[in-house]
């Protein structure tokens, strides 16, 4: 079980985005995390008439890797780390390691 997913709420803990919040969009299997709104850089793209693609400098997502991000505990309005634990009827959940409140509902 991965300990964030898609659609997560999660908070940068290190590099130029230190501080801010957002949803993860992707995830990728080298250990990296595409997070909305964050990690933003320049791509000069060139036009494609066939795609409907016009050409000009856009700004997109670029992805950090796992470790430089943190789950946005809304209780404590931090980011905090996370457990796996498994509950009575078997499942397997994740927790906040700090107020162990149960993420996955």
């Amino acid at each position: 079980m991965n300990r964030i997913k898609k659609g997560d709420e999660v908070i940068v803990t290190a590099g130029k985005d230190k501080g801010r919040r957002g949803s993860v969009l992707q995830i990728f299997e080298n250990g990296r995390v595409l997070v909305e709104g964050v990690n933003m850089a320049k791509k000069h793209q060139k036009p494609n008439p066939n795609a409907g693609v016009q050409g000009g400098i856009i700004e997109r997502e670029m992805p950090l890797h796992e470790s430089n991000i943190m789950l946005f505990n809304p209780i404590t309005k931090k980011g905090d780390r996370i457990g796996i634990k498994q509950l009575e009827d078997g499942t397997r959940v994740r927790y906040f390691k700090s107020n162990n409140e149960v993420v996955d509902v």
